[in-house]
């Protein structure tokens, strides 16, 4: 194994481990039993550290190293938020554009089929995970549409935070009675989005992509409400609140 490949495989390795809550928030990490760990050497795994410290899943200790950082509820909404901001803006930037109907087709597509799995009614389980597939997939075109660079790297930078992700909620909201009409006004916000960029209505499209991820500002809280739907959650072992505080 080349050097690079270790290097990528002891960040993926060493992120899987957080996010499953193998290595609870808080805790210090220690090189040594992590490499012995991982199965790599001190080396890579030092820069698999500092990619994670980049992405904010670790942070810098007094007397060096690392310890697994923890989120507040702010934090996560902020992060939600920053989400919203740079989607919105690709939204606006997507209808000042005023593409053709070849160029959107691929948003026509992801919109049409997120549309017949909410025509479904409650949703079976293999029926969720096409739906979170396909709103990952609309979000990541809405950036690409956009043809910003900035808010493209922006963007990345963002989702490595795991609960900032578009899709980071939405298998807590599956837990929900009322899953179903959560679905039905995000679907109904992905509809009215595409209809302001058809129509090269910039500042329509930005106010809907912003609002659009309030919807998990609510999941954030309905799921900080259960341990259960929590622990669903990758990452969700990072996130404080008040039960896991007492």
């Amino acid at each position: 194994m080349t050097e690079l490949s270790q290097n990528l495989a002891a960040a993926l390795r060493l992120r899987e481990l957080i996010l499953a809550g193998e290595l609870a928030g808080g805790t210090r990490v220690s090189e040594i039993p992590l490499s012995q760990r991982l199965g790599v050497s001190r080396t890579p795994l030092r820069l698999a550290l500092a990619q994670l410290e980049h992405e904010g899943l670790l942070q810098a200790v007094p007397g060096g190293g690392f310890a697994v950082r923890l989120f507040t509820r702010e934090q996560v909404a902020d992060a939600i938020a920053l989400r919203g901001l740079l989607e919105g803006a690709a939204a606006r930037l997507t209808a000042e554009q005023r593409l053709d109907a070849a160029t959107l087709e691929p948003l026509h597509g992801c919109v049409a089929q997120l549309e017949r799995l909410v025509g479904l009614g409650r949703l079976r389980s293999a029926d969720f995970e096409r739906y979170v597939a396909l709103n990952e997939r609309l979000h990541l075109l809405l950036i690409e549409l956009s043809g910003s660079e900035a808010i493209a790297a922006a963007y990345r930078r963002a989702l490595a935070l795991p609960f900032a992700s578009p899709s980071a909620f939405v298998m807590v909201q599956a837990e929900l009675p009322e899953s179903h009409r959560v679905l039905y006004v995000a679907q109904r916000q992905h509809g009215a989005l595409l209809d302001a960029i058809e129509r090269g209505e910039g500042a329509r499209a930005e106010a809907i992509g912003r609002e659009h991820a309030r919807i998990a500002h609510q999941n954030l809280d309905v799921a900080l409400g259960s341990e259960r739907m929590l622990a669903q959650l990758p990452g969700g072992s990072l996130i404080e609140c008040e039960e896991r505080a007492a």
